[in-house]
């Protein structure tokens, strides 16, 4: 919906393509569906969920056996954004590398983006 035509909306490192896809066999999901929703401390969060079919205006991107469909009105939001995995010591998770964000909170999860008001 918001791309260029040939490439990809969101990139996914090979890590997370990995942990996608045991997510997926696990639950016999189609996919991971990603998207943004108002909340935390600076006024957006991602979400993240399981989802057995996707939705028509979904937009898919497909590496390997791993599939991540972008939700409608995430998808302005997300563009050009690498989505990876790590493991350390004391934690492990999805990170999202976007250049759409002009600032996070400390724990990472909330942000907010460029050419948003602050809340």
């Amino acid at each position: 919906m918001f791309g260029i035509p040939g490439k990809p909306p969101v990139t996914i490192t090979p890590a997370a393509a990995a942990q996608i896809a045991r997510l997926m066999a696990k639950d016999g999901a189609h996919g991971l569906r990603i998207g943004v929703k108002k909340g935390g401390c600076a006024g957006m969060e991602y979400t993240m969920d399981l989802a057995a079919a996707p939705d028509p205006m979904d937009e898919v991107v497909e590496q390997g056996p791993a599939r991540v469909m972008i939700a409608p009105m995430a998808q302005m939001f997300l563009f050009g954004t690498e989505i990876d995995y790590s493991t350390s010591l004391l934690e492990s998770g999805f990170r999202f590398n976007n250049p759409n964000v002009a600032e996070a909170c400390g724990c990472g999860e909330s942000i907010r983006f460029k050419d948003e008001p602050a809340a």
